[in-house]
This record gives C-alpha cells, sequence and structure tokens, in this order.
C-alpha cells in the first residue's frame, strides 16, 4: 500500500513531463486550448480562471440554436468541468484539511456537492441537442455549480490564501494544474472522490476517455 501510495502521489509530476503528456492531452487541446501547467499564480487565481471558462462554455451552449456549436462546446464545457472537479478533489481539498481551520468540514461540504454536479454532468453529457432536457439538464447543473463556486470564491479559497505562504499557494497552482492532465474529461459519478484511490481510478479511466476524445468535435479557437 505504501509503494502504491507513493507511485499515485507522484503521477502527477511524471505526467507533466512532456513525453508523457502529449499521451494523455487531447489533440484538440494541444491545438486549441491551454492544456499545460500555469508556471505562476495563486491556486485561487487557477481556479477562478477555470469557473470564467465554464461560465463562457454554459453561455455559449445556452444562447446558440446551432445543434454543431453546442455540441463543441457541450464537449468542451463536459472536458473541462470533469478535470476541474478531480483536480480540486486531489490536490485542493486535501490542503484545506491540512491548513484550514475547519478544514475538514469545508472539504466535505464541497465533496457532497461536487457530487451532486458530477450526477448531474453524467446525464448531460449523454444528452444530444436535439434531446428536450438539454438545456434544463445544464441549465439545473449550472444552478448548482454556481452556488458551489460562490462559496468557494468567497469563502473557502480566501480561506486558505490566508492560511498558507504564497509559494505555498503557487506550488498548489502547479500541481492542480499538472494534476489535470492526467484525471478522466468525462463524469464518472460513481468513482471514489479522495485520494489515493480517486488517483488510481483516474488513471484506469482517463485513456479511454481521452480516447474517446479524439472522435468527438470541439470549438476551434
Amino acid at each position: 500500500m505504501a509503494s502504491l501510495r507513493t507511485s499515485l502521489r507522484a503521477a502527477p509530476r511524471l505526467l507533466a513531463k512532456p513525453q508523457l503528456a502529449s499521451i494523455y492531452t487531447p489533440a484538440f487541446a494541444v491545438r486549441s486550448f491551454s492544456a499545460t501547467a500555469r508556471n505562476d499564480g495563486r491556486v485561487s487565481d487557477a481556479i477562478i480562471e477555470d469557473h470564467r471558462e465554464l461560465k463562457n462554455y454554459y453561455d455559449k451552449i445556452m444562447s446558440s440554436s446551432d445543434p454543431k456549436t453546442q455540441t463543441e462546446y457541450q464537449n468542451q464545457f463536459v472536458w473541462e468541468l470533469a478535470r476541474h472537479s478531480i483536480a480540486e478533489e486531489i490536490v485542493v481539498y486535501p490542503a484545506f484539511e491540512k491548513h484550514v481551520p475547519d478544514g475538514k468540514n469545508m472539504a466535505e461540504k464541497d465533496r457532497q456537492e461536487h457530487r451532486a454536479v458530477k450526477e448531474k454532468l453524467y446525464e448531460f453529457q449523454k444528452l444530444s441537442p436535439d434531446a428536450p432536457d438539454f438545456k434544463p439538464t445544464l441549465q439545473s447543473l449550472m444552478d448548482d455549480l454556481s452556488q458551489h463556486i460562490k462559496e468557494e470564491e468567497q469563502d473557502d479559497l480566501p480561506a486558505l490564501e490566508k492560511a498558507i505562504a504564497e509559494a505555498d499557494s503557487d506550488s498548489l497552482a502547479k500541481s492542480f494544474e499538472r494534476t489535470k492532465l492526467f484525471v478522466p474529461t468525462r463524469s464518472h459519478p460513481s468513482s471514489p472522490d479522495r485520494p489515493p484511490f480517486e488517483t488510481a481510478m483516474g488513471l484506469l479511466a482517463a485513456p479511454m476517455d481521452k480516447l474517446m476524445d479524439m472522435f468527438r468535435k470541439f470549438p476551434q479557437k
């Protein structure tokens, strides 16, 4: 078990290497979207940037009546939210538990909110734009996600930043971004949501998700 945990803790560092990251990064991300780790900035900045991107993809879907555009941004939304959620659970929530007063309760609350979002994301990722519940499902998902984002940005992240040094925040940001390189890109709500078992399941599920991403359509920039 000790050797397994050591290997899992090393996984983000190994997969951040260019020769391995290319295996775990979908081709569309290499062409069109940043899938590399940010080199500076606080962990809260990295998370908030993801939140803004998710809101942008949501708006693109809801404002479009073109099925092709909706499908592309649906795939992009699912890809980003799945990776973001798991990276938070692997990197950020353990930091809450370690550094923030009452951080264990904070992390557990956030995990519970993630579970609800993952269930709705799982349903949404199966829908086509012509399904009558396509936009209502996304709207319901975004309602839950928006409340989670509000609490995270107003309460959780400021508490973490207050509790750690700037260098530690920078290090967490790098780990968060690197972790997104190897985790699954689709929702798997039945998977564990705590390391090291979430990391192990992610390593098993991610290759198939990323293989299927090669056949999905994504927006071009």
